[in-house]
């Protein structure tokens, strides 16, 4: 019963988690160019190339659009994010700050396995063609 239920509500879940995390994703980027109370970075800095990253990364995770190729490119930035700006401070994600790299990390990763799922732009052109029309 429960997994009946449960691999029903999967496809939605995941579109849920996509869209989620690829709208926190943007907020994080758009904060790096002085919006929701941030500090705009100076170009040609890390953290702006970051903020680029994060508000058009997490726009196309949000439409479900290229996310297997956007879910690479993100998951680099959270493993080198994570590795220069937290793992300098100790290992544990919870004493360094490193609770969002390390879950963002995550959520990619299973992003770039799993596919965007059916809501999404990718499905919606896979299921009008056939096959992944970006590749």
């Amino acid at each position: 019963m429960i997994s009946e239920l449960t691999h029903r509500f999967s496809p939605h879940a995941l579109m849920v988690l996509r869209i989620m995390a690829g709208f926190m994703f943007w907020q994080h980027g758009i904060q790096k160019f002085g919006f929701l109370e941030g500090t705009a970075m100076q170009f040609p800095g890390l953290l702006w190339f970051a903020a680029v990253l994060e508000v058009s990364g997490g726009s196309l995770i949000v439409l479900g659009l290229f996310t297997r190729p956007v879910a690479l490119v993100l998951l680099g930035e959270m493993a080198v994010a994570y590795s220069i700006a937290h793992v300098p401070a100790g290992f544990w994600p919870i004493l360094n700050g490193g609770e969002p790299a390390f879950l963002f990390f995550a959520i990619y990763l299973t992003l770039l396995t799993s596919g965007p799922g059916r809501a999404s732009v990718d499905g919606c052109v896979e299921r009008r063609f056939g096959s992944r029309w970006w590749m």
